[in-house]
């Protein structure tokens, strides 16, 4: 299985916030965000990690100079739109193997991931799992609707019924990419707009609620990661 990093965000609201470091190379718990994707990549056994950071920070690209994780890694250094444009530059690495693939922005415990990872194992059939949770701290989140079997039914716009938000990262299959192209074609811009997209597409897409996330958009998400990793 590959894992996959979406982290070419400008951290706009970071830096008006005062924080000037290029948000993958914040410190949480005395590691980077992007070191500590890639090494619980290695530390799971993925046999490569596939990246993509932007080309307006040069220290991103430099982090990696000269550095050996002890994994193989594919670093993609482009400026892109949004996160389903950061998917797109990364899908050629991703066609031909399982894939997890996340943002570079969620920070959870050890045990959310693993919760994640059996339930990769257990549903063995579906196209896709996003990881889920009910700690809802985004100002615009991803509602995820499902049955009582977690399997994913509809992605609204508002509430409603729905206590799950997306947590930032997901499971594939690689046919999922062959999706991405026909989502692409059509003008699909968001990553919410995909997975709705492939929810007509007729996928099978589950929920797997992985426990609190904290997304670091702003100053007071640091200090709140550090306490749940703590």
């Amino acid at each position: 299985m590959k894992f996959a990093i979406i982290a070419a965000g400008e951290g706009s609201r970071l830096r008006e916030e005062g924080i000037l470091i290029p948000k993958p190379l914040i410190e949480i718990g005395g590691m980077t965000l992007i070191d500590r994707l890639i090494f619980r990549a290695k530390r799971y056994d993925f046999n490569q990690v596939c990246i993509i950071v932007n080309d307006i920070y040069p220290e991103l690209a430099q982090w990696f100079e000269n550095k050996d994780y002890g994994i193989n890694l594919k670093l993609i250094v482009k400026s892109t739109p949004g996160s389903m444009h950061s998917f797109y530059e990364l899908s050629p690495y991703l066609r031909d193997d399982d894939f997890i693939l996340t943002t570079v922005d969620p920070v959870y415990t050890e045990e959310s991931f693993r919760n994640f990872i059996e339930c990769i194992h257990i549903h063995l059939q579906a196209d896709g799992i996003m990881a889920a949770t009910n700690y809802v701290d985004d100002e615009n989140p991803v509602w995820i609707l499902t049955n009582a079997d977690m399997q994913i039914l509809a992605f609204p716009e508002s509430q409603l019924s729905s206590s799950l938000v997306s947590a930032g990262f997901y499971y594939f299959k690689p046919h999922i990419v062959d999706l991405l192209d026909k989502a692409m074609q059509q003008g699909m811009t968001r990553m919410r707009q995909f997975q709705r997209f492939l929810l007509k597409q007729r996928c099978s897409l589950m929920a797997c609620n992985v426990g609190k996330v904290i997304d670091i958009d702003h100053k007071s998400d640091i200090a709140q990661a550090e306490l749940l990793l703590n």
